[in-house]
């Protein structure tokens, strides 16, 4: 009775709790590193850092490569969040899959390392 609830749980409820955990962790890098803000702001200058012209044309002149100067390094940095993103991405996918792709043979292996151990 306990080895067929439990081989009902491995190959339903559990494998879909293998589906549903690798689908948190991608919600969970996309939450934690903010892409969608990210993703809007790509090309919004760093930290809001931005100086404001005065009067004079040099002064025009200074305030626009400032301010592209904090555009560029916000765009920098923020594609190298994306970048960790996308390598923490293919991490996550890869192991899900492992882990998707291993479940149903867990409980095989485990009766066969058994008896390999014994012989």
């Amino acid at each position: 009775m306990f080895v067929a609830e439990f081989l009902t749980w491995w190959y339903g409820a559990g494998w879909k709790t293998v589906f549903d955990d690798t689908k948190r962790r991608f919600q969970a890098v996309s939450s934690a590193l903010s892409l969608a803000i990210i993703t809007k702001t790509l090309f919004a200058p760093w930290r809001r850092i931005i100086s404001y012209p005065g009067s004079a044309l040099g002064d025009h002149l200074r305030a626009a490569i400032d301010n592209l100067i904090s555009r560029i390094i916000g765009f920098f940095l923020r594609m190298g969040v994306l970048v960790v993103a996308a390598v923490m991405f293919v991490l996550i996918g890869l192991t899900g899959l492992i882990e998707i792709v291993a479940w149903p043979m867990l409980p095989v292996g485990v009766i066969v390392f058994i008896i390999w151990g014994i012989i």
